[in-house]
């Protein structure tokens, strides 16, 4: 019986797929609605097209498309569409907070007499449990398993809540301590590229598209899924049924040519490109790669660059569906009938990559692959690219000189080797030639020095068995680099106690510590507190900067060590080539293991054993130090708008991470936050990591702006997490100092340099300023996660103009700014004139844009923020 919409649909240019087996799906037929036109859209301009015409209705979806297509004459719109995501996709330090909330907003729908369980998430919500895996033990065979022990030992009661959440929440999944990094995860198991969607009794071949409530999400382009990195905020309002409002955005084309020279890995290329549109600026952009050089790359090779997007500041690293996908999902497992639909529905849809095709871009730039070398990134930055011989030079102007002259240890040792994080540990190839560095090193009786810290960390558990078939894992262990869990471990700062002779030796002044990484981020104390100096680079490079124990040394013409025969050994004795990766490649892999481990891992017992409540409230315990109810989840809480005279609650540089506004690493036992926790009754020696915490909201106000690198310019010489409260005169840690402003009802606003927020997409950088009282943060520029951030938590956040810096505004102690923030003065992308009122009674007026990008935006300062949003929502349907 043929059905009536399907005929309808056939009418209406709506295409048709017949697949093999004469399945019928229904299509937007991309390529016979636009003719030659379409054509000329990058790939991911072709996608959000697609997403609008199946998703938006009647007049919006009509001036969307022709916005689309007029973004081609100029390559740049100001017109915002509104883009839905099939899944969300979030890890266990993002989710417990957005969990936290959607528990809290469910007590307030109860205490308002209506039922809380008709609040859930209306996608599907993938949550891993990656982040909070530290390197207690590491350098032999049972570091893992006592790690995620321990792991789970510490994180018990917020896995508990974990668990609850899924059980009471419709939609939500949880994938347990030991399953894999969650990018890991959605490349070797969730990503689908096309999927199916039934509508009306009608079944759609669409594609695979999502957000992640991780800046890294955008890993996942490398296989051709459309996806990026939000703030757990914006993805509540995603997980509710709401779009993702979005400005179309630049395109910026990355054109590829070459082919990467043997020795050079896509860390090199990953590394080279950050470098490259970090100079270009593609803040907020797409950047799609294209040309001929791509084709020469894997999917691995192409995951590698996209996972890095956040570090070059853009929203996606796109590559398009090719013959490199086709092969990836099918080492990875996926079915043979699955594919043959990927591939028809993508060459129908005009989205299948053509390595000759020269789309129309915002901006473009090319790279040579043939001209790539091994880099580092670093000392402090990841888009800092170099050279792997320039790393001498650069620790050379390090403002450091040992107190002593009878050193122990190199001027900057190596004091952590891990190979780590989803940038690199999730291709197969880098871990294997990684492991062969490691197999010629073991003969030769090459070891890292006592005081390295060495850690294997893969992406996959899938990882030990293709390095144990590979015969690899005994050499790994041989020089010290055992398997020691399946997460994100040093990346996230997990990194566990540095070696006993290097933190004495550091302490003492004879050295300054320096960790070298295979992972994303640097930013001073991001890998350990102790450590402000990090150097990111390939698996291969982390293995011999480990072997050597020094991180000033240049492999061209600097050896790693000596033999067993006294024999100096180089480098270039030890790098693998193309053809022994790829030989040793074929031993290890087998499709079935990405399959088989993941389920291994998943039927974790000591996962399983973890008793939680069946009640569809959550039962808060006063006494908890690690869930309780956050004050903002209420039906109260307002917007932030409105006319007000501020004091500056810190005065900031450039380059604020979220590490440094809200840190993730392990908490210092003699700071005010260990006090706090030890007052509850916590042990002062194992307070676990800030990440810990996230569902604690008296422990996070308190860390807000915790980090020793961060220089607060209100005034000089101040502790660590303190600041001055002007009206007293006195200086106190923030958080009380916020108190004491809010206690007298005086607003606070921070003034801040470049980059404002840059690094990971952490919602609590935002929610701590909101628990702080800011209203209003005032920065030369800001990343793009935390912008949103802020405003989904009702902050308002403005930019200085061109010239005007926290520098320039040389603001004293007693200025204080005044704001008209109205909610009819606040529009989209609009301007406000804020004056600073000196204290010497001099008025200085600076007209600031207001950085808010969409309507939906602007609806949500009206409301307060994103919660506020939700309940008035629910309360008004209910």
């Amino acid at each position: 019986m043929q059905n009536p919409l399907m005929e309808k649909l056939k009418n209406a240019n709506v295409g048709m797929l017949q697949l093999e087996d004469g399945t019928e799906l229904a299509i937007i037929d991309l390529p016979k609605l636009f003719g030659d036109q379409f054509d000329q859209l990058p790939v991911v301009m072709r996608l959000l097209l697609e997403n609008v015409l199946r998703n938006m209705d009647g007049s919006e979806r009509d001036n969307a498309v022709q916005s689309i297509f007029e973004w081609l004459t100029t390559g740049s719109s100001e017109a915002e569409i509104a883009f839905q995501p099939n899944r969300v996709l979030m890890h266990d330090t993002t989710s417990t907070p957005a969990l936290v909330d959607i528990a809290a907003m469910r007590d307030a729908l109860s205490e308002a007499g209506l039922n809380p369980e008709l609040l859930n998430p209306s996608l599907p919500v993938d949550i891993s449990i990656d982040h909070s895996l530290a390197v207690e033990q590491y350098g032999n065979k049972d570091a893992a398993r006592f790690n995620i022990d321990l792991e789970i030992k510490r994180n018990k009661e917020r896995y508990q809540f974990l668990r609850w959440a899924s059980k009471a929440l419709t939609n939500v999944k949880i994938h347990p301590p030991g399953t894999g990094i969650m990018h890991t995860i959605n490349l070797e198991q969730l990503a689908t590229v096309v999927t199916t969607q039934v509508r009306d009794g009608v079944t759609w071949a669409i594609p695979d598209t999502m957000i992640g409530t991780d800046s890294h999400t955008p890993m996942i382009n490398g296989i051709g899924v459309l996806g990026w990195g939000v703030g757990g905020l914006e993805a509540q309002t995603v997980m509710f049924g709401l779009p993702t409002m979005l400005k179309i955005p630049d395109v910026v084309g990355v054109q590829l040519t070459g082919k990467l020279p043997s020795g050079v890995s896509s860390t090199d290329l990953a590394l080279t490109v950050t470098q490259r549109l970090r100079q270009l600026d593609v803040t907020g952009d797409f950047v799609e790669f294209f040309g001929p050089g791509v084709s020469s790359l894997s999917a691995g090779d192409r995951a590698v660059v996209a996972n890095m997007a956040p570090e070059y500041g853009a929203t996606t690293g796109y590559f398009p569906v090719d013959q490199s996908t086709l092969e990836y999902l099918t080492m990875t497992g996926r079915s043979a009938t699955h594919l043959a639909l990927i591939e028809q529905y993508c060459r129908r849809l005009g989205i299948w990559f053509d390595p000759d095709a020269c789309p129309r871009y915002t901006k473009q730039i090319e790279i040579d692959l043939d001209a790539l070398v091994p880099s580092v990134a670093g000392p402090r930055r990841p888009q800092d690219r170099m050279d792997a011989s320039e790393i001498v030079n650069a620790l050379a102007m390090v403002d450091f000189v040992p107190k002593s002259d009878d050193l122990h240890m190199p001027k900057f040792p190596v004091a952590i080797a891990a190979i780590t994080s989803c940038t690199n540990t999730s291709d197969p190839k880098l871990l294997i030639a990684a492991g062969l560095m490691a197999r010629k090193a073991r003969p030769l009786g090459l070891k890292p020095p006592a005081w390295v810290k060495t850690s294997l960390a893969p992406g996959s558990p899938a990882a030990a068995s293709y390095l144990q078939r590979a015969g690899l894992l005994e050499d790994f262990a041989a020089i010290g680099f055992d398997i020691v869990g399946y997460g994100c471990t040093s990346c996230i700062g997990n990194s566990g106690p540095l070696t006993q002779s290097m933190r004495l030796a550091q302490e003492k002044g004879e050295c300054k510590a320096v960790a070298i990484l295979s992972g994303n981020r640097n930013f001073p104390g991001r890998v350990n507190p102790e450590i402000d100096l990090s150097f990111i680079m390939s698996p291969t490079l982390v293995v011999a900067f480990g072997l050597t124990g020094n991180a000033q040394v240049d492999f061209n013409k600097d050896p790693l060590g000596t033999d067993l025969n006294g024999q100096l050994v180089f480098l270039k004795d030890l790098l693998p080539t193309d053809s022994e990766i790829q030989e040793y490649l074929l031993k290890g892999l087998d499709t079935k293991d990405f399959k088989d481990d993941f389920v291994l891992a998943t039927n974790n017992p000591l996962w399983q054993a973890i008793q939680v409540s069946e009640s569809p409230l959550f039962p808060w315990k006063q006494s908890s130090t690690t869930l309780r109810r956050p004050p903002f989840a209420g039906v109260n809480e307002g917007s932030l708008l409105g006319d007000y005279t501020a004091y500056p609650l810190l005065v900031l540089g450039d380059d604020i991470t979220t590490d440094h506004i809200s840190p993730a690493s392990a908490i210092p036992p003699n700071s005010f936050i260990a006090d706090y926790l030890v007052s509850k009754g916590d042990d002062r020696g194992d307070l676990n990591v800030f990440a810990s915490r996230r569902g604690n909201w008296e422990v996070m106000m308190r860390a807000a702006f915790y980090a020793k690198s961060l220089i607060n310019h209100i005034t000089s010489d101040l502790p660590v997490g303190h600041t001055l409260h002007v009206p007293s005169g006195k200086v106190m840690p923030i958080w009380e100092a916020a108190a004491k402003y809010k206690e007298d009802r005086d607003s606070v606003v921070i003034v801040a340099g470049e980059r404002y927020g840059m690094g990971s997409s952490r919602d609590w950088a935002a929610k701590g300023q909101r628990l702080l009282g800011v209203r209003a943060v005032i920065a030369v520029s800001y990343e793009r996660i935390h912008r949103s951030n802020l405003i989904g938590m009702g902050i308002l956040p403005l930019v200085l103009p061109i010239g005007v810096t926290p520098n320039t505004l040389q603001m004293m102690i007693g200025d204080t700014v005044s704001i008209p923030a109205q909610k009819d003065q606040i529009k989209v992308r609009g301007k406000i004139v804020v004056k600073i009122t000196r204290i010497n009674g001099n008025v200085d007026e600076i007209e600031t844009d207001i950085a808010v990008d969409t309507k939906m935006e602007l609806e949500l300062l009206h409301f307060g923020g994103v919660i506020p949003l939700i309940l008035h929502k629910n309360l008004n349907k209910n």
